[in-house]
């Protein structure tokens, strides 16, 4: 064979790049398509009641109607409520607090706790709220 001038143009076409880019995609339609099938329902074997070694990091603090005070599900005082989340904050320093007040409940209870909330340092607070329906 003899070499190409190098006025002439090519007589071949190259399909190398073609060929790469028909198998990129066939990978990407293999990916998403094993990532979107859902698998099928069973009915799955419960495990024991011992707790599990992740560490809920989400503390529920609620204010009931008639002002009592739970932290997730456990009623407390004011006073024990700051002891528990002084044991906390050593534990995990800044960890989110979500404050639940019941819309009959006496602002001055949802104060207390904020308050509590400031002078202990915790400052990743939020208040639970319906959404509103339209």
């Amino acid at each position: 064979m003899k070499a190409q001038d190098d006025g002439k143009p090519y007589d071949d076409i190259n399909i190398t790049p073609m060929l790469d880019l028909a198998y990129v995609l066939l990978v990407i339609f293999i990916i998403m398509t094993t990532a979107t099938v859902q698998g099928q329902k069973v009915n799955l074997p419960k495990a024991s009641a011992a707790p599990s070694l992740a560490t809920q990091t989400t503390k529920a603090i609620t204010v009931g109607a008639d002002g009592k005070i739970f932290l997730d599900t456990i009623p407390v005082t004011l006073p024990e409520l700051e002891q528990r989340l002084i044991q906390q904050k050593a534990l995990t320093p800044d960890f989110p607090i979500v404050l639940r007040g019941d819309a009959q409940a006496q602002y001055q209870s949802v104060i207390n706790v904020l308050d509590l909330l400031s002078r202990i340092g915790l400052a990743q607070v939020g208040l639970a709220t319906k959404p509103l329906v339209k």
